[in-house]
């Protein structure tokens, strides 16, 4: 696999310029540097390798339940790291390497804003971002694996990574805790003489492609995240399809609202039709003009004495008055004559007529309850 180093070569037929512009591309590898896009492996999901030299890539402890929340505390975790401000800066939140302890990139907003607009311009605007670094074999805390391509030197550490000239390594391993114990495996060009310590691997001309693609598959971090996350086509097209549902839905209900409303008034209109119709007969002669519904009552029969309209407040009155007794009551018979309300109940509890008195009189209903020789009770109310 080609590194990001080699964008620098004179271009090839593998070489995109970015601000022509292409057609999506769903697989293969690429190299990022300068405003160049190289193919460095035409199989595997796309991806594009960026520079590790302008990814900070960190380990930090983040003992918290969820995601989200990891999130949130993220921009704090990291700002005695960082020498920038937060502000500046792009979060990228990767996978747990240790127990609550996860890796992140660091990226300027105005670097991780070019590398996408380059994407988008090359085709690749649905790839994944990963640090080159991450290409390299997964070390641990007692290995290192690192890849020499001419003066440059890309490095993968139990704790992410990174690259820049190749002196960095060696003082970056004279800086490593334990350094005694830390085996570095190289791979790639052959380093000048005396660069490197005795006792590193020198591994040969390349690490396994296949590894190398399994490594970049499984990237504990991508860093098209947060406002550089990837836009699904398909997202939009569904969105775009649930928008014309939505707006035919409504058009459609307010359709059938329309045709409701235009029933109804038909309706109405008959009813009225009816009504009249039924007034001319019983009333010939009476002025039926104007609103039906204040002329028609001054037409019905006046009643004598009754008050139906009592009726119901009462019996409701009763109930709820009644309603802690329901149990023992068994109602025979009840008959409202004027503003009166008589009600036999059947119950040979001796003490229940005492009962439903109190009853009442505790609900401020005007009614009394007495024995009949029968044995039944009588409730009589009155509404007035």
């Amino acid at each position: 696999m080609r590194s990001a180093h080699e964008a620098y070569v004179t271009p090839s037929s593998n070489t995109i310029n970015a601000s022509e512009g292409q057609e999506p591309r769903a697989a293969g590898v690429w190299t990022l540097a300068g405003d160049r896009l190289i193919i460095a492996e035409p199989d595997g999901l796309a991806t594009i390798l960026v520079p590790t030299e302008q990814v900070r890539l960190l380990a930090v402890d983040l003992p918290l339940s969820s995601r989200a929340k990891r999130l949130e505390a993220l921009p704090f975790a990291i700002e005695d790291l960082i020498a920038e401000p937060v502000e500046s800066l792009h979060l990228a939140l990767g996978e747990e390497i240790a127990p609550k302890r996860y890796l992140v990139g660091v990226v300027r907003h105005d670097v991780m804003e070019r590398w996408v607009d380059l994407a988008d311009a090359g085709g690749l605007g649905q790839a994944a971002m990963v640090p080159d670094a991450l290409a390299l074999p997964i070390a641990d805390e007692d290995n290192w694996s690192a890849e020499i391509r001419g003066s440059r030197v890309v490095v993968r550490t139990d704790e992410g990574g990174f690259a820049g000239p190749l002196p960095l390594l060696r003082a970056a391993w004279e800086q490593a805790p334990d350094k005694s114990d830390l085996d570095v495996t190289i791979a790639g060009d052959t380093p000048p003489e005396g660069e490197l310590p005795n006792g590193w691997t020198v591994h040969g001309p390349g690490y396994d492609p296949a590894a190398t693609l399994e490594n970049i598959a499984r990237s504990p971090l991508n860093l098209r995240q947060g406002r550089y996350a990837v836009r699904r086509a398909g997202n939009s097209t569904f969105w775009r399809r649930l928008g014309w549902i939505v707006a035919i839905g409504a058009v459609a209900h307010t359709a059938i609202a329309f045709a409701d409303t235009m029933m109804l008034r038909s309706i109405a209109d008959r009813r009225g039709a009816e009504t009249l119709a039924a007034a001319t007969l019983a009333a010939p002669g009476a002025d039926l003009s104007g609103d039906l519904k204040a002329t028609i009552p001054d037409l019905l029969p006046k009643g004598g004495s009754k008050a139906p309209d009592a009726f119901l407040p009462l019996l409701t009155r009763i109930s709820g008055a009644l309603q802690p007794l329901g149990g023992s009551l068994s109602v025979r018979q009840m008959a409202f004559e004027g503003n009166t309300l008589t009600m036999d109940v059947d119950n040979t509890d001796p003490s229940l007529a005492a009962r439903i008195d109190a009853a009442l009189r505790g609900a401020q209903v005007r009614a009394t309850a007495t024995r009949s020789p029968d044995g039944s009770i009588r409730i009589t109310a009155s509404a007035a």
